[in-house]
């Protein structure tokens, strides 16, 4: 079985972005014309979007981070115009369907991958909410209550963008990390294409262009129409996605996943927090404890010691036994998992500031003798995607068990 995530606009979709994007934003600016002057509207949304795009921060979802960046800077709260919004998505959003173009093909090639056992799911940048996603899928006749995509994502369950290959780590995240092969099929280069392939998944790149269009040292990925896809499929080996990262943009982009998904896991499953589902298997509030006492004792002073230290040598720690000992389940998993983003923060800091060299700083360590910085770096995403496989796992038994 293989994962495919597709993009949406331009690839399941036709929708030419310099066109719909302008009309968007004189519909929205025409709804909110009663408390906000066009204008000053458009400006702020844009500024907005483009702090959505940059956004880094595992801690606050896209919706977070826009709704900062664009309310108090027009005098306005969200509860105030939080009705006009909805009635803009309810009636003039629908209209810019006529900017876009139904693509038959596209049913055709989702409804196959499906009937052939693989599974399909919208990788489209989640920079709108949730509604404006599924009124495009609608219009490419794939509405998410008839297809059984995967997964939708949108501002308000993800914390990154495109062309940040976060984006990508937290997407595979918030799916357990799924031990299968994984495509990406879009048709943007750097956004769908570049950050993809900087986290080591296949990409499969919509163009007519080719090898023409093609302006990146890296080699020209397999590419062709929408209807190319299958047969390229069927004729080429799938292996499984790599989870042994070695540049620091990919270590970087996992270590920055976990956080977020963790936000969006646990709060989507709050009921199940403090859960387990069978004998001996910690609940998803233990696994944060575990998380955020690895991140403060083993993880951040390891990597401060050997940052500070020449070749220093790093001791083992068993920190299984501290589930008991320390009793995690008695503790609040959503404090646990709030002191875990603090603390992934302070280390991500370390690690951005980090000359290229420093990845390359060498240590002892009592278990795997010499090693190297982003080895260490490797082993902790790596224990991050183990415990994020374990907190989806135990979702779907208690699920199961409804």
């Amino acid at each position: 079985m293989t994962l495919i995530l597709f993009d949406l606009d331009d690839t399941l979709l036709g929708n030419e972005m310099n066109n719909f994007i302008p009309a968007y934003l004189q519909a929205l600016a025409s709804r909110m014309s009663v408390v906000s002057d066009p204008a000053m509207l458009i400006k702020t949304l844009l500024s907005a979007t483009r702090q959505m795009i940059e956004n880094l921060d595992p801690g606050r979802t896209l919706e977070q981070k826009f709704d900062a960046a664009f309310y108090p800077n027009l005098n306005l709260t969200r509860p105030e115009v939080q009705g006009l919004i909805d009635s803009f998505y309810a009636e003039d959003f629908p209209k810019l369907r006529g900017l876009t173009q139904f693509r038959p093909e596209a049913v055709g090639v989702v409804e196959e991958i499906i009937q052939h056992g693989d599974q399909a799911t919208i990788a489209t940048n989640p920079l709108f909410p949730l509604t404006a996603i599924i009124q495009r899928l609608s219009w490419a006749g794939l509405h998410p209550e008839h297809v059984p995509f995967v997964m939708v994502p949108s501002y308000e369950t993800f914390h990154f963008a495109k062309p940040n290959p976060a984006y990508f780590a937290e997407y595979l995240a918030q799916l357990g990390w799924p031990k299968t092969p994984v495509i990406m099929v879009g048709n943007d280069i750097e956004s769908d294409i570049g950050a993809a392939r900087e986290l080591g998944i296949s990409v499969f790149w919509i163009t007519d262009d080719g090898i023409s269009a093609w302006d990146k040292k890296e080699p020209l990925p397999p590419n062709g129409k929408l209807t190319d896809l299958i047969p390229w499929m069927n004729k080429s080996a799938h292996e499984i996605l790599q989870t042994n990262f070695w540049t620091p943009t990919a270590l970087l982009a996992v270590l920055r996943s976990t956080p977020a998904a963790l936000g969006t896991l646990c709060h989507r499953n709050i009921a199940y927090l403090e859960k387990r589902s069978s004998q001996g298997e910690w609940s998803i509030g233990e696994v944060t404890c575990h998380l955020r006492d690895v991140e403060n004792e083993v993880n951040l002073p390891r990597l401060i010691q050997m940052i500070q230290e020449e070749n220093p040598f790093l001791i083992g720690q068993d920190t299984d036994p501290w589930a008991e000992i320390r009793q995690y389940f008695l503790q609040d998993g959503l404090e646990a998992l709030s002191d875990f983003i603090t603390a992934r923060i302070d280390v991500i800091r370390l690690l951005d500031n980090l000359p290229a060299e420093g990845w390359d700083l060498r240590a002892r360590h009592a278990i795997f003798g010499p090693t190297l910085l982003r080895e260490i770096v490797n082993i902790i995403a790596g224990h991050d995607i183990l415990h994020i496989q374990q907190i989806y796992k135990t979702i779907k038994k208690l699920n199961n068990h409804q």
